[in-house]
């Protein structure tokens, strides 16, 4: 009978202290912008949560730059109640706010950029991006490049560099943007052109990013022999589309894979949502931010239903608090929630998402992608156990031939007798029937024979092709096959007057 009554003792305890979970959750919002796609996406990840408890979120629109108002509202909506805060923060922000969350125990879950921090109650969604880059900078055999970088974004990654530079002998010119105006670009530019610097890394967010690519452009520093790496997550996120007939090579990182099932079924939701309950934003593909933004707030929903169904008490009882007290008063029940947020697990809009004991992404792929003048290419993978993994090519494939049949070809070549030569009534034909030679020959038979259309170009500067020593760059017919700019269709075909000919 004393058995059956201490088990009927503690059914009923945790009763209590299950029914003393409470069924609403306070959490906060900073946000610096109210129309932002980030914001629709925080609403939108809200609205589809369907277990207890409810998710209540008190948003602030607030200047993330700005210490004095992060602090006003940071401790305002600590004085309101809330489990935890989700947002955004910058460098002059965000030692401020580490500081609070590890004296109050309130936890911060955020997307900005990863910061090297201790405390345990900041949770950043972001993954770090610095030993990735390492590794496609090592992929390329970059011993001299410039490194273009926001401070505003925090240190983290150029001191990763420069700390592998210094292992490595790379030879690294860093240069800060954060006040670059457009004739400094222009003044930028030119200097690294007399120096022949063509091989340059851009670590910067997804907005000053796009406009340094749009000074690119305008000062035409795109072009054959330029090597662009963007140090940012969100490889789609940003406008190449005057880059594609360039030359330039640019290599970047993608986070998010669209094509997947998991995020393919919540844009396809959250486009419908979109239409029917929140401000119109564009969507035809969520940014990065915004994906990090949703795969948040399921982070917190996971986190406190986990809480929920172990019964754990974590009832705020008037100790809300003065975030600005001295000494500072931790909040007691915040350990359980930093606990709680850092086990969670799950496969998200940002792939795997999970924690390590430091609150920083762990065990997480980033995509890395290539575009050039015939369009973008993911040319492999990063992780943390096999680092970059390059993606299989054709031949190693299966050497399938049928797609080189049925399309164009340029055949990129180089006028010198006998071997290729305009005709002397050249301009009564058109295309290849100009020429005539050894070599205009021999390309038509490999034609037939394999079963594809070409077209002969002749080299634009006249050359057969070398690399220049400072630049690695190559010119010529070498040139225009290494870096791909005499074939649209993907396909190369060189045609050397002294490869073929006779002996």
């Amino acid at each position: 009978m004393q058995h059956i009554f201490a088990f009927f003792c503690t059914g009923f305890l945790g009763a209590v202290v299950g029914a003393n979970f409470p069924n609403n959750i306070q959490i906060g919002g900073l946000f610096p912008n109210q129309q932002s796609q980030e914001h629709a996406a925080f609403r939108f990840a809200l609205s589809q949560l369907t277990e207890p408890p409810k998710l209540l979120p008190q948003i602030d629109i607030v200047n993330i730059s700005d210490s004095f108002e992060m602090t006003y509202r940071f401790c305002s909506q600590f004085s309101k109640g809330v489990y935890a805060i989700f947002g955004f923060y910058e460098r002059r922000t965000v030692n401020m706010l580490t500081s609070f969350c590890g004296a109050l125990h309130v936890c911060f879950i955020t997307p900005s950029f990863p910061v090297d921090t201790s405390n345990q109650f900041v949770l950043q969604l972001r993954p770090e991006l610095q030993d990735a880059l390492i590794s496609i900078i090592d992929h390329y055999k970059w011993q001299k490049f410039v490194y273009i970088y926001d401070a505003d974004r925090g240190l983290s990654v150029l001191q990763k560099v420069l700390d592998t530079a210094a292992e490595k002998n790379w030879q690294v010119t860093a240069v800060n943007i954060l006040t670059t105006t457009e004739e400094g670009y222009r003044m930028l530019f030119q200097d690294l052109e007399k120096k022949k610097e063509r091989l340059v890394v851009v670590d910067c967010e997804s907005e000053r990013l796009n406009a340094i690519l749009g000074q690119i452009i305008k000062l035409e520093k795109n072009g054959i022999g330029y090597h662009y790496i963007l140090a940012n997550l969100g490889f789609m996120d940003i406008d190449l589309n005057k880059f594609k007939e360039s030359g330039a090579n640019v290599t970047g990182f993608q986070l998010v894979n669209y094509t997947d099932t998991i995020p393919a079924k919540i844009m396809q939701q959250w486009k419908n949502s979109d239409s029917r309950d929140h401000t119109r934003v564009d969507w035809k593909r969520p940014k990065y931010t915004s994906a990090l933004t949703y795969d948040g707030v399921k982070v917190m929903a996971e986190a406190f239903q986990s809480l929920r169904r172990q019964r754990i008490d974590i009832s705020r009882r008037g100790n809300a608090g003065d975030c600005l007290a001295n000494p500072a008063v931790p909040w007691g029940q915040g350990i359980d929630i930093q606990r709680a947020l850092q086990q969670v697990r799950f496969e998200g809009l940002t792939g795997n998402v999970q924690f390590n004991e430091k609150g920083r992404r762990t065990n997480y792929t980033l995509h890395v992608i290539e575009m050039k003048h015939d369009g973008i290419r993911k040319i492999g993978y990063w992780n943390e156990d096999d680092k970059f993994v390059p993606a299989a090519t054709d031949a190693q494939a299966g050497g399938d031939n049928s797609s080189v049949q049925n399309r164009t070809y340029i055949v990129t070549t180089i006028l010198e007798d006998p071997y290729v030569m305009l005709k002397k009534n050249a301009n009564q034909f058109e295309g290849n029937d100009r020429y005539e030679g050894y070599c205009v020959e021999l390309a038509a038979e490999i034609a037939k024979h394999v079963g594809y259309s070409y077209r002969l170009e002749i080299v634009s500067d006249g050359k057969y092709g070398a690399r220049d020593p400072d630049t690695k760059a190559w010119n010529g017919m070498v040139g225009e096959l290494v870096y791909g700019v005499s074939s649209p269709q993907g396909g190369k075909f060189q045609s050397r007057g002294k490869r073929f000919g006779r002996k």
